[in-house]
């Protein structure tokens, strides 16, 4: 179990593998079209490709609001990509208490996911973060605190994923929601 757990960690949230990929446009709720692409990567494990992500930036890149795409390249169960969301989440600084509140919410409504599928979340001040399995929008969570930690998981300084933080930032700063000084 604990062996299965560890594969899980690295599988999801190991080693960015510096490889170009094309993306399609990701389509975005209206209010949101004007978003554009701000970096993208691939993370890959022991040479297997785990997910392509994607970041946007809505208007300019000192907008408050931003998405984050991942095409699955793996097939992986909703629970296992919570739990590891919550792991990540403990690891940059999240208390246990709040991290399994929000695991729990993960955990009602994210969705299987199979090779060639996308789960993407939009963070907007106003609404919080939005969820999207394929398109189609699965859930919406208010609040800027859990918009903070589970992007944290992959825009945080302290993210288990420095080189995919690159990637996905470019030569831009976070989003404001991070207070980062750049």
């Amino acid at each position: 179990m604990k062996s299965f757990r560890l594969f899980l960690m690295i599988a999801l949230l190991g080693i960015l593998s510096p490889v170009g990929f094309a993306r399609d446009p990701l389509e975005l709720p209206q209010h949101l079209s004007s978003a554009k692409l701000q970096g993208s990567g691939r993370l890959t494990w022991w040479g297997l490709n785990i997910y392509d992500a994607s970041f946007y930036r809505v208007g300019s890149l000192a907008s408050p609001e931003f998405a984050l795409d991942m095409r699955y390249q793996k097939s992986f169960s909703g629970i296992s990509i919570a739990n590891r969301s919550v792991e990540e989440m403990k690891r940059i600084g999240v208390p246990e208490a709040q991290a399994a509140l929000w695991g729990r919410e993960l955990t009602a409504f994210l969705p299987n996911v199979e090779s060639g599928q996308t789960l993407t979340a939009i963070y907007s001040p106003k609404q919080g973060t939005i969820f999207y399995h394929d398109g189609k929008q699965i859930a919406q969570i208010p609040g800027s605190e859990f918009s903070k930690a589970f992007f944290g998981i992959w825009l945080d300084p302290k993210t288990s994923a420095p080189k995919l933080r690159t990637e996905l930032l470019g030569q831009s700063c976070p989003p404001p929601l991070f207070n980062e000084a750049c």
